[in-house]
Parts: C-alpha cells; sequence; structure tokens
C-alpha cells in the first residue's frame, strides 16, 4: 500500500501534468470543473465506462459540473490517489477501497469480503440499505474525502496452467494475487503466493514463475493475453471488489443541491452500466476461450463452500484489526445471513 506522501510531491505531480490536465477546479459563468484520476488504464472497459459517466454528469447539469477523467497513472500514481484528492491535488477518484487496507484494515472487509456476495447486487444492497456506504464514509472521512457511491466490475475469475476443480487441486499451486484475505484464504489450502506487478503476470505465467493468477474477469484477463498460456479460466466466488467515485470534501459540501443529487443518480446509473458491461465482455471472452480449447467454468458449488468455510475464520480475524473492521464484519455477517448465503 501507498506510504504517506507529502504536500509538496503532489504538487510536483501536478504541475508536471500540467500540459494534459487543466486547473484543479475552474470557476467560470458559474461552471465547476473536477479533475478525477481512475485505477484503470485507457484500453480498458472500465475507462471508458467511467469516461461515460464523466460525460454523463456535464450532460445531466447542463455543462455547470465538468469532470475531466485520468486513467491510471496519469496524474499520481495508482496508489496515491487518496492522499492527491485529500490534499486537493486531485479533486475525485475512482479506485478500489481495498487499496487503502493499509491505512485501515476496514478498507478491506468493506471493499472486498472475499468469497461473501455471489452477485454485486447483493453488496449494492448492503451499501445502499444496510449502512455499508455510511461505513465507507467513516473510513474515508479521516481523509477528507466523501465516496458518493460505489460500483463493481463484477466476479473476478483465477487463470491457470492446471485444471482447478476442486480445493485439493490448489495444493503446491503458485499464485499470484496481492496480500491480503485471498492469499491468506488459498495459503490455508496448500498454494504459494507470489507476489508480483500486474504488468509482469503475463511474463510470470511463461516463465513458470507461477502456476495460476489472481487478476480480473474472464474478458480483463483475456485481453491481457493470460489464456496464450494459461487455458483453464475458473470461478469460485474469490472477488468481486466495490470501485467508487470519491470527491474531496470540501468540494463536495460545496456543491449545490441540485447537483449534488444528480451526481449522485449519475453514480447509481454508472454502477449498472459497468457491470452489465462487463457481464456481456466476460459471456463473449468464456466463449473465446472454449473456441481456442481452454476451458471456462465456475467450480461446483460444494468446493466453493468449503473455501466460503475458511474464509469466515479470515473474515473475523480481520474484524479484529480495527473498531471499523469489527463493525462492517458484523454488519455484512448478519446480511449474509438473511441472503441465505450463511447459515
Amino acid at each position: 500500500m501507498a506510504g504517506t506522501i507529502s504536500r509538496r510531491h503532489f504538487m510536483a505531480s501536478a504541475a508536471a501534468a500540467a500540459s494534459i490536465a487543466a486547473p484543479s477546479i475552474a470557476v467560470a459563468q458559474g461552471k465547476l470543473r473536477w479533475r478525477a484520476q481512475s485505477m484503470w488504464s485507457a484500453s480498458e472497459t472500465t475507462y471508458k465506462a467511467f469516461e461515460d459517466f464523466c460525460k454523463r454528469v456535464g450532460a445531466a447539469t447542463g455543462g455547470r459540473l465538468e469532470i475531466q477523467p485520468f486513467s491510471a497513472g496519469a496524474v499520481v500514481g495508482v496508489f496515491e490517489t487518496l492522499d492527491a484528492v485529500s490534499a486537493g491535488v486531485l479533486d475525485a477518484q475512482s479506485t478500489a477501497p481495498v487499496y487503502w487496507a493499509g491505512k485501515d484494515a476496514g478498507f478491506s472487509v468493506i471493499g472486498d469480503l472475499n468469497f461473501a456476495y455471489q452477485h454485486p447486487w447483493q453488496a449494492e444492497a448492503w451499501y445502499y440499505h444496510r449502512g455499508g456506504l455510511e461505513m465507507l464514509r467513516e473510513a474515508y472521512a479521516k481523509f477528507n474525502v466523501y465516496p458518493v457511491g460505489v460500483s463493481w466490475w463484477g466476479q473476478e475469475a483465477l487463470v491457470s496452467k492446471r485444471p482447478l476443480k476442486t480445493t485439493e487441486d490448489f495444493k503446491g499451486l503458485k499464485v499470484r494475487t496481492p496480500q491480503g484475505m485471498f492469499a491468506e484464504i488459498i495459503s490455508k489450502l496448500g498454494a504459494s503466493i507470489i507476489v508480483v506487478p500486474g504488468g509482469e503476470v503475463y511474463s510470470a505465467l511463461d516463465k513458470g514463475v507461477v502456476d495460476a493468477a489472481d487478476w480480473g474477469t474472464e474478458s480483463m484477463n483475456f485481453r491481457m493475453g493470460f489464456f496464450e498460456i494459461a487455458k483453464t479460466s475458473i470461478r469460485i466466488g474469490h472477488s468481486m471488489p466495490a470501485q467508487e467515485f470519491a470527491v474531496n470534501k470540501p468540494k463536495w459540501d460545496a456543491l449545490p443541491a441540485d447537483l449534488k443529487a444528480i451526481v449522485s443518480s449519475c453514480v447509481r446509473e454508472w454502477t449498472w452500466d459497468q457491470v452489465q458491461r462487463i457481464a456481456v465482455e466476460d459471456t463473449h471472452a468464456m466463449t473465446d476461450i472454449r473456441g481456442k480449447g481452454g476451458a471456462a467454468g465456475t467450480m461446483a458449488a460444494p468446493e466453493i463452500e468449503k473455501m466460503r468455510v475458511l474464509a469466515q475464520k479470515t473474515w473475523e480475524d480481520w474484524s479484529k484489526k480495527t473498531p471499523l473492521a469489527k463493525k462492517a464484519y458484523d454488519s455484512q455477517i448478519a446480511w449474509l445471513k438473511s441472503l441465505g448465503v450463511l447459515a
């Protein structure tokens, strides 16, 4: 996770980006302009969905609020956006709360409770109707940042050079995945965790450094070329991270009430636009994988349930790290039981 970054560093980063960016916020003839950096590269569908969200805000506000989107790393580093928005160098960000688990374990429990939710609507209902969004706002409040709402890109899939049909198949498997809950869970199944940057996953698979990789959904993995090497794509229900749209708190507070309502509504529309676009692409990707002789599917429910049982102990362990993590854990356990996901 990113460490504490000085304001001087951010101001230098902003100056370096001046050739591609307008001033952080401009007020002219009653118009506002925000700069917002995404976690996604410009080639990803998720970034295109974010660009469309920004255009939608501009159209819906009649041009009174313009959000200028930037792809990952365009202004500051991917793991520096929270501090940049906090300092006012960026006006907004769209990134994954799990990125900030090093600041508070609650970000991880709120942002991606591994092996819990089976569909984005279940997680979204927790956020909007069971207090999850309020907890996320509590987490970000320490950094002077206000999360307007959340989105998803769907359940992620593993790519593997070996078939993965049961929990036993994880024994001795070298898996590229970030440190965190999922790494702890599959370590209990006998997997070895190898941490390499995302840009090195293809090479790590090709050279045998790893046997499997945890990266994104089927279409994201397909675009990265992983299936040239790893012919198995398997969903095990392990990860469905949330992504937020969050704004510098004073700038959010300064918005008129009608603009706040419009932005909030556009975020909800962005949520399902992104979920559905990725779902369509994943469906096509699975067909392409099978057409190229690969395997794409979902692990049998009893095997996933075994991993969910292991996961529950990991959830409990993480809940003890901070008061916010405990609050988010207790709330989600109650919701998952209401859904029938947990007994």
